[in-house]
């Protein structure tokens, strides 16, 4: 769950930083008044780092687990806050020239947001079931107590592959 809202974020800050977010008129000279635009990487360099930075997460909310996975979720919370103030402080209601992309600027903001939102969810997640949730390799090590304990079906299975006859046991 967690390392799906991480994904869905990224994907959302990376389409958002494709998007138009700002629009302005400017001057041409001899062509008159021109319409320049602004994508939200080009506006905001933090929105594709930021998407890197919850693909990372994803990454990392797999592979630790414990303090290293509660820390990460700090961090991907801090980021998640990070993009939704970078959305949230360009955003302008009005004032916008004649033929801007009005539509295009806010879905790209609210595309922001919602990305956001979701690094916030997953890290908070992240935070919340780190001990948990499976981390990368934890099929392979068994606890101690676990180990010691010998199952009495499988004690003629273990005596043949440590090359004793279970047939002359008492």
């Amino acid at each position: 769950m967690s390392v799906g809202a991480l994904l869905l974020g990224a994907a959302a800050l990376w389409a958002s930083s494709r998007l138009v977010w700002f629009a302005e008129s400017a001057d041409g000279g001899v062509r008159g008044t021109v319409l320049r635009t602004q994508t939200g990487a080009e506006r905001s360099g933090a929105l594709i780092p930021l998407a890197v930075l919850a693909l990372a997460g994803v990454a990392g909310m797999v592979a630790t687990g414990g303090w290293p996975r509660r820390l990460l979720g700090g961090v991907l919370v801090a980021a998640g806050v990070a993009a939704c103030w970078v959305a949230l402080s360009g955003l302008r209601f009005g004032g916008h020239p004649e033929g801007a992309p009005v539509a295009e600027m806010y879905a790209a903001h609210g595309l922001a947001v919602a990305g956001g939102a979701l690094i916030v969810v997953g890290g908070l997640l992240g935070l919340r079931k780190a001990g948990r949730m499976p981390r990368l390799g934890a099929k392979y090590s068994a606890p101690g107590a676990k180990r010691a304990e010998r199952d009495p079906g499988t004690e003629l299975w273990d005596a043949l592959s440590d090359g004793e006859d279970p047939t002359t046991r008492s």
